[in-house]
């Protein structure tokens, strides 16, 4: 799918460099097809000598001969990134942006003219693989550019297809997401270590405990809830730790995180 084009991913940061690895690493293109910008000449060196792409600062020159585009750069540095490759923004070319809170309406309009746009929201996991991307389609977009793009974040985790309106819930839940769970590994080994294990054996088992639970959940297909009665004996040891869990509100405080998390990635989205 990516064979015969030319990427440029603009942006190489912990996520360019992710998107980077993957695309070279799972041979989805040449290397010598991906171009990679920055603007710190060190990161410009480490990148290709760790993928043996090309390395530039030169945003223009790089967009000029890509075929597909990789916004991967923060959101406040966005709109000036969009200003200076706008001119060689044609309708062959597609844009495919990770930037967090910042709508397709805004990336067109900081181009000045259309542009076939695919949104994604990915999530830190995509460091190991193990990511979860939600995509969204613009108006220009074709269903292969959004083909396309499902194979680049296929290629570090799981995909899925979302109105470009839900990309906020998105961002409250899988974006947002891993910090909610690294509170929660961190808590349970607090729990083992209140109970006598070590801090290391405490980690390893809560992080082991999580991982396996989420795989099971996907591989099944089972409704959580489903699998959680599997565990849960009458008057076991499980029943007792999910009545203190409900006593402390956990379930109803995960909930409150994800909308809280949703609405302040609509705020940030109208610039408040």
């Amino acid at each position: 799918m990516l064979k015969k084009k030319k990427l440029v991913v603009i942006g190489g940061g912990k996520m360019g460099e992710v998107i980077t690895g993957a695309i070279v690493g799972r041979q989805l293109a040449a290397a010598r097809n991906v171009t990679v910008t920055d603007v710190v000449a060190e990161r410009l060196k480490y990148l290709k000598g760790k993928f043996g792409v090309v390395a530039t600062a030169d945003n223009k020159a790089s967009v000029k001969k890509a075929d597909v585009v990789i916004l991967a750069v923060k959101p406040q540095s966005m709109a000036e990134v969009l200003q200076g490759i706008s001119g060689e923004v044609t309708a062959d070319k597609l844009l495919i942006t990770i930037a967090a809170g910042i709508p397709i309406k805004f990336i067109m309009d900081q181009l000045g003219k259309p542009a076939r746009v695919i949104r994604v929201m990915p999530n830190t996991p995509a460091l190991i693989g193990e990511g979860a991307a939600a995509l969204a389609k613009g108006g220009n977009a074709t269903d292969e550019d959004l083909e396309l793009a499902k194979h680049i974040f296929d290629s570090v985790g799981i995909t899925v297809v979302v109105k470009e309106d839900l990309m906020d819930v998105v961002t409250g839940l899988s974006g947002s997401g891993p910090a909610y769970v690294f509170t929660i590994i961190d808590a349970l080994s607090d729990g083992g270590v209140l109970m006598g294990l070590s801090r290391d054996v405490a980690v390893k088992l809560s992080a082991q405990t999580l991982l396996g639970a989420a795989r099971l959940c996907l591989q099944s297909g089972k409704h959580p809830g489903e699998l959680r009665d599997m565990v849960t004996s009458p008057g076991g040891t499980t029943i007792a730790g999910l009545k203190a869990m409900e006593e402390g509100a956990l379930r109803s405080a995960l909930i409150r995180a994800v909308e809280a998390a949703t609405l302040r990635s609509k705020e940030l989205g109208k610039g408040k």
